[in-house]
């Protein structure tokens, strides 16, 4: 072999061994990258367990890791709903050939403007439905051309949107919804090119929309929904000519509708409900030939609907709800062969129902509150077998159709709903309606109607909600009734109704009203906790009724016994709760609160059952303190250092906190701030002179598992948000656990509102301000999906510092995964006023529209200085309902604590109506925590003009 070849071939093996080197190199520091990413991170459930420090590449199996084949260089790591937390650490800057990043649906948190240009490669980043805050400023995204898709949506980032986008040329997709992006929209952000979605809704975005949107050619899809823009769309958004979506909804636009939309032939979905426009609905609408759906509705809009909605064949969802718009629906529409919805409810239209709605086969027909006039019978009589299977729901209340219920009603056999309260309506209810075997909610109150109810009502076996009040009917109420047995409200009231009750709605356990006053009934209510505990409103006015709630005793019946107030200590105590509303000093009691009382008989079992439970823990604790390495003295209770195997474990969340050790008190009897549902809490110093709080759980031997309640604390720890206390760590042992917290100095809510202080009343803004970091801290903790449980004014502290609220005691009941749910109420609902409805059901899941509920009891009780159930010497005074009543009689303001000299009302009503609208008895009704934040900061925002 020749010199020259052999040098050939010792080069090329030489270059080989260099590049594998090269490779074996760039492998570790994929390694070492991902290894320090998870190191910043706690995983919970060990998604990341086969991320192993010890193996050569991270190609081979690691959850959520991908590589490019080619290089076998990391491309991707998606991680999207692993249960982290955590902060999103530098160690992810180590894969310089990432493209891919995605951490949706996680509990991250802190900052995460981590210096992501570092990233050159980087074309995906989805930082979605996690913890992140703060703002992201110019440097977030430098040197990004090759970025083509960006989500931090759902998050709490904060402050204006970076023009530093603008470098990001290659961007297709920006969603930044679900935050707290506040100022104007940044014009440099129409000089993405290559633009195609836009989602910047629910922010606090204002002003008006930068000119320049004609540069977006590409957009296809631009929402904007709830924010606070303002101004007149801008004419250029015609000449987007891809736009399919545009979602301007719940801002403040007005003026018209550009002309120059009309262009845009390929949008599909056009919403800009809840704005200002005005003028008529336009009849170039009609040139939007692929619209699938319009809504207009809760706008200023007048004149008649436009004929040229016939041509949008594509069509299925029209909304014109809440406008003035006169004249008759038009009947060419018949010729939307696609649609499904129309609402045209609250507005001013005339004329007939017409049929063309029924013969189309529509699903959702809500014309309600309007001027429609004439018969209802001729509308559903031409429908055919297709269209009748298809309609849902029929909403006409609040007209003045007259005539009778069309019998033709039967041949729509899945309809569930039906509404035609408040018309002219005569004649008998059909039996017929007893066919509609799909029926959810009959609404047919306010009306003419006459005869009996009649017993093929008890056919409808899916009937929840069934309301005939305030007509003129006569009879009994069946006992058919009592096969109903999804019901949950009926409201019979104000009719001629005779006879008496039947016993067996005893058994509809679902009920929450039901409502039988000022009829003629007689007999002893049925015997149930329901009706022995319901509202007297609701059986008022029948003179010759008897049982406990109407306080009239039947023959050979023993009288009930009084409910006494469980929080008065003395007479006195009792005399001083006089709720001073005005318009109150009528004898009200709640439904909801009142079915709570109920179920607080039950719930004394639980007390029982948990108070023995805690006698043996403390027998426990005392005989195993030795073991234990605890040394009481008297009520104290100190730490050791022992090293011995059955000390307790001691967890610390914080890297600045020098716990106590050795000869220092944890558990000072002198030091007990209070105690809880859980159990006291005691203040103790560290060595550096500051101050914990410390929390001994009163329930710790039903624990049982060390690794559920490492899981849920851990949790717990991670929540850092200035509107709720930090939790700084725990101590474990199988019957001991301390909770270790921050020290709030102040006072809790309760306190300030119901017991003289030296500092006096709450002012208005402090009350406004308290409600709002309320709402935050709770908004923060749903955000991680944790829900508070036990929301009442002693868990809110006041810091005597900065004046914040903080959130406290939450989540804890997670960590008694033992308890069923009225061993569990007996510890959390301390307060019953408090507790939402679905508390008191069985089979109903308790989720964050609870505490939504608790948030709406403690704003009315902020605002109003009252307690949410006062108990009076032969009543009981509920506060939701008493603001509520109010409100129908026009004198809210009269509820305003009348400590305040001085107060806004345009703040004060519109912040009880929030109240009243959290307290809804469904929970689909109540608004998300983020949304009562936004709402708080517009009623604010208004308030200062």
């Amino acid at each position: 072999m020749s010199s020259a070849v052999t040098f050939c071939i010792c080069f090329l093996t030489s270059l080989f061994l260099f590049a594998a080197e090269s490779v074996s190199a760039s492998l570790n520091d994929d390694v070492l990258g991902l290894i320090l990413f998870k190191a910043d991170v706690q995983d919970p459930d060990g998604k990341l367990a086969s991320w192993n420090e010890d193996s050569d590449s991270p190609c081979n199996n690691w959850a959520g890791v991908s590589c490019d084949p080619s290089s076998n260089r990391v491309s991707g790591v998606v991680l999207d709903g692993y249960g982290l937390s955590g902060k999103l650490g530098r160690g992810i800057l180590q894969l310089k050939f990432l493209q891919t990043l995605s951490l949706s649906r996680n509990n991250f948190s802190g900052d995460a403007t981590v210096g992501f240009a570092q990233l050159s490669d980087l074309r995906v980043l989805d930082l979605s439905e996690n913890a992140f805050s703060g703002s992201i400023g110019n440097d977030f995204l430098t040197q990004c051309g090759n970025l083509r898709s960006l989500s931090l949506s759902k998050n709490t980032f904060s402050g204006s949107i970076p023009k530093s986008l603008s470098s990001c040329s290659s961007l297709a997709s920006l969603n930044l919804s679900g935050n707290q992006f506040s100022g104007r929209l940044p014009p440099q952000i129409w000089s993405l090119s290559a633009l195609g979605s836009l989602d910047l809704s629910y922010n606090l975005l204002e002003g008006e929309i930068p000119a320049g949107i004609e540069g977006a050619s590409s957009l296809g899809e631009i929402i904007l929904r709830n924010n606070r823009l303002s101004g007149e769309i801008p004419d250029g958004i015609g000449n987007c000519l891809g736009l399919r979506v545009i979602d301007f909804s719940l801002n403040s636009f007005s003026r018209e509708i550009p002309s120059s939309l009309q262009k845009l032939s390929l949008c599909s979905d056009l919403i800009l409900h809840g704005n200002a426009f005005t003028g008529n609905i336009p009849d170039w609408i009609g040139e939007l030939r692929s619209l699938e759906t319009l809504d207009l509705s809760a706008n200023m809009f007048s004149g008649e609907i436009p004929t040229s909605l016939s041509k949008l064949q594509q069509l299925k969802a029209v909304n014109l709800s809440t406008n003035s718009l006169t004249g008759s629906p038009p009947e060419t529409m018949i010729n939307c062969t696609n649609l499904i919805t129309i609402d045209f409810s609250h507005n001013a239209l005339t004329g007939n129902l017409r049929s063309w709605m029924f013969d189309l086969g529509l699903q959702r027909v809500l014309l309600s509150d309007n001027r429609l006039s004439g018969s209802t019978g001729d509308a559903f009589a031409s429908s055919t077998e297709n269209s009748r299977g298809r309609l849902l729901v029929l909403d006409v209340s609040k007209n003045n159709l007259s005539g009778t219920i069309p019998i033709a009603l039967r041949n729509f056999y899945s309809l569930q709903v039906l509404n035609m309260a408040g018309n002219l309506l005569h004649g008998s209810i059909s039996s017929e309606l007893g066919s509609m075997a799909s029926l959810v909610e009959l609404r047919l109150e306010n009306n003419s109607l006459g005869g009996d109810i009649p017993a093929s009502i008890g056919d409808c076996a899916a009937l929840v909600s069934l309301s005939v009040a305030r007509n003129e009917l006569t009879g009994s109420i069946p006992g058919s009734i009592a096969k109903l047995t999804n019901l949950q409200t009926a409201d019979f009231s104000f009719n001629q109704l005779r006879g008496t009750l039947p016993k067996q709605l005893e058994n509809l356990v679902k009920l929450r009203v039901f409502n039988i006053s000022h009829n003629q009934l007689h007999g002893e209510l049925p015997l149930s906790v329901f009706f022995n505990t319901i509202d007297p409103s609701s059986v008022s006015a029948n003179p010759s009724l008897c049982g406990a709630a109407v306080n009239r005793s039947c023959p050979g019946v023993v009288p009930k016994p009084i409910v006494l107030d469980p929080n008065a200590t003395d007479a006195a105590t009792t005399g001083s709760t006089t709720p001073g509303f005005t318009h109150g000093r009528k004898k009200i009691l709640s439904v909801s609160a009142l079915i709570a009382i109920g179920a607080a008989a039950a719930i004394v079992v639980g007390v029982i059952a948990v108070t023995v439970v805690n006698l043996r823990v403390r027998g426990a604790t005392s005989q195993s303190t030795v073991a234990l390495n605890f040394y009481p003295a008297g009520d104290d209770l100190s730490l050791s250092t022992s090293s011995d195997t059955d000390s307790g474990k001691l967890v610390v969340f914080s890297d600045n906190l020098d716990f106590p050790m050795g000869t220092c008190a944890l558990l000072n009897e002198d030091c007990k701030l209070g105690r809880g549902g859980f159990g006291a809490v005691y203040r103790t110093t560290l060595e550096d002179g500051r101050s914990i709080a410390v929390k001994k759980l009163t329930v710790s031997s039903l624990v049982k598992s060390e690794k559920d309640f490492e899981r849920e604390v851990e949790k717990l720890g991670t929540v850092r948000h200035v509107n709720v206390v930090a939790l700084h760590g725990y101590y474990w042992t199988p019957s001991v656990q301390l909770l270790v917290y921050e020290f709030v100095a102040g006072r809790n809510l309760d306190t300030y509102l119901h017991e003289e202080t030296e500092r006096g009343t709450l002012t208005w803004n402090e009350r406004f301000d308290i409600i709002v970091g309320i709402a935050k801290g709770l908004s923060h903790l749903h955000r991680m999906n944790i829900v508070h449980y036990n929301l009442k004014s002693s868990n809110i502290l006041i810091d005597d510092g900065a004046g914040e609220a903080k959130v406290a005691d939450y989540g804890l009941a997670r960590l008694l995964p033992m308890l069923d749910r009225y061993v569990l109420g007996s510890k959390i609902q301390s307060a019953l006023g408090y507790m939402a409805p679905e508390f008191g059901c069985e089979n109903s899941s308790i989720t964050e529209k609870c505490d939504v509920y608790g948030f709406g009891i403690l704003v009315m009780e902020i605002v109003t200085g009252k307690r949410p159930v006062e108990y009076l010497e032969d009543d009981v005074v509920v506060l939701s309902d008493m603001v509520r009543r109010a409100l129908d009689d026009g004198c809210i303001e009269e509820c305003v604590d009348g400590r305040l000299r001085r107060f806004p009302s345009e703040e004060a009503v519109p912040v009880m109506k929030l109240g009243l609208i959290c307290t809804s008895r469904a929970p689909s009704n109540r608004p998300e925590l983020g949304e009562v934040v936004s709402i708080l900061e517009m009623i604010r925002c208004l308030g200062n003009g």
